[in-house]
């Protein structure tokens, strides 16, 4: 390729497409909107990510690529009132040390959200800090969301304009390959690539582990609270398209505006969620092409892509689903969740949780259902083949066990991140867990830097087998627990997720 000195020393730099601009930003350089496939519009909505189209001259990098279209939440998780949001999103952000000069250890991202919002440039995704913290170069980037990007809706097209599956998974694939082919001219190493997510950003860091397209695109993997039960088949997917398709009233699937689809979307998870508990409308879709088989089967065999991985949950994951009222469990949702998998395993796992009555209880079936079980699993059968770290987030400032939050969904992304300034470290401050806070962030972003730099965990922290399933717990003080609740790991084995 060629262009500027590795190292930031200029920020223009040359990309297969065409040349960047980025900016000088706090020690940093940073690139910001940077294309790494075609707009995926007009005839291209619904279809895998195309390469960008070439430029003449030096394209601007300084501003950031709008979101995805998604519902407005806030931007703190996904798009406020004035996130501009835009189908054309399939862009992403570098950010690098600008004086060193050393080819770079690369960590990418993959934001969270359900697969409905978030985004690169979402306040609690955004990793420059950790950039600026550690040596290695950031690269965040945007995928469509969804019924844009999650829903298959291949029954709706035809030979001549087709409409293909899981193209928000074929967007991450792309930002991946861009990496690949990209990210030595802004000082990275393509071979030591290390790919890292957060809730849906987690499963489909495991997703990308476990198909066929996804081999060789990165050296190892972290997976933070991943939801990886949560994937369903073509036949499932296809009937809740359909239903989608309805709602709409006839609209052309081409055309019909995107907040259209984004609320007919919202209200179709509603509808599922309600008659059938803990089943996710988007995500990823088994469908015998790109995705051959279920992530969590693949992994529980030992047949991942045999890369390093860090995987791990949060305590107390289920306080904030209580608080959604189209997810929360509810003692009648229990009832059906059963009734619709395995009804034989109904006694003896809400044995464990005082029959699935009271809040407590229902904030730790669903910490387990949807997060815990499934993690373990995926980390025990992926032991077989790499090495394997396992941890648990435990840390819960005073503000937030007055909030009766804990250690909730998504909490430790201000320590892994390196953000001293994030929402949770703030709220840390207020009654006097400031320090401890500070000294976690150190410990948890710098676990996550020394792994990405060699491959390995600390040595503080041991590897995760099948036999001890020794688990790191991060907290205030850390500790090292040995197969933790194992009587609630066995009985949730009598039970299987919807196909």
């Amino acid at each position: 390729m060629g262009g500027a000195a590795v190292g930031g020393v200029d920020t223009v730099v040359r990309t297969t497409a065409g040349r960047v601009r980025g900016a000088r930003e706090a020690g940093l350089t940073v690139w910001r909107g940077v294309p790494f496939a075609a707009p995926p519009v007009g005839r291209l909505r619904f279809r895998a990510p195309r390469p960008p189209e070439p430029w003449e001259g030096i394209r601007d990098a300084t501003e950031d690529g709008p979101l995805p279209p998604q519902p407005r939440t806030s931007t703190l998780t996904g798009a406020g009132l004035r996130t501009p949001m835009s189908e054309d999103c399939l862009t992403l952000t570098v950010a690098r040390r600008t004086a060193d000069t050393e080819p770079k250890p690369v960590m990418v991202f993959i934001y969270g959200g359900a697969f409905g919002i978030g985004g690169a440039i979402a306040g609690q995704y955004r990793g420059e800090s950790l950039a600026a913290s550690g040596d290695v170069v950031f690269v965040g980037f945007n995928y469509r969301l969804g019924a844009l990007g999650w829903l298959d809706l291949s029954a709706y097209g035809d030979e001549n304009d087709p409409i293909e599956t899981n193209v928000g998974l074929r967007d991450q694939l792309a930002a991946l390959a861009w990496v690949r082919d990209n990210i030595a001219e802004f000082g990275g190493d393509p071979d030591d690539v290390t790919l890292f997510g957060e809730s849906a950003g987690g499963s489909s860091v495991l997703t990308l582990m476990t198909i066929p397209a996804g081999r060789g695109l990165f050296a190892r993997a972290i997976a933070e609270s991943p939801a990886i039960a949560s994937v369903h088949g073509s036949a499932r997917s296809q009937g809740w398209a359909a239903e989608l398709v309805a709602d709409l009233g006839g609209a052309a699937l081409r055309t019909v505006g995107t907040a259209e689809l984004a609320a007919a979307a919202f209200r179709l998870d509603m509808a599922v969620s309600d008659r059938l508990p803990a089943a996710r409308v988007l995500g990823p879709v088994v469908d015998g092409d790109l995705v051959p088989d279920y992530p969590l089967d693949v992994l529980r065999r030992g047949e991942a892509h045999p890369v390093p991985l860090i995987i791990g949950t949060n305590a107390d994951e289920g306080t904030l689903f209580q608080r959604i009222r189209r997810l929360r469990a509810t003692p009648v949702r229990l009832e059906r969740l059963f009734e619709a998998t395995v009804p034989a395993a109904k006694e003896p796992v809400l044995g464990e949780y005082g029959g699935g009555r009271g809040a407590r209880a229902l904030e730790r079936f669903v910490t387990d259902l949807m997060f815990w079980t499934p993690a373990v699993e995926a980390a025990a059968g992926h032991a077989q083949v790499a090495p394997v770290w396992m941890y648990r987030f435990d840390f819960a400032p005073p503000a937030l066990r007055a909030l009766h939050l804990g250690a909730a969904h998504g909490l430790e992304l201000d320590h892994v991140m390196a953000r001293r300034g994030g929402p949770t470290r703030r709220l840390a401050s207020l009654f006097g867990a400031d320090r401890a806070a500070r000294a976690l962030t150190g410990r948890m972003s710098g676990a996550w830097l020394h792994f990405a730099r060699t491959g390995s965990a600390p040595a503080w922290w041991p590897p995760f087998d099948d036999r001890d399933r020794r688990t790191w717990v991060f907290d205030r003080h850390d500790h090292l627990e040995t197969d933790p609740s194992p009587r609630i790991r066995e009985v949730w084995q009598a039970w299987q997720p919807y196909r």
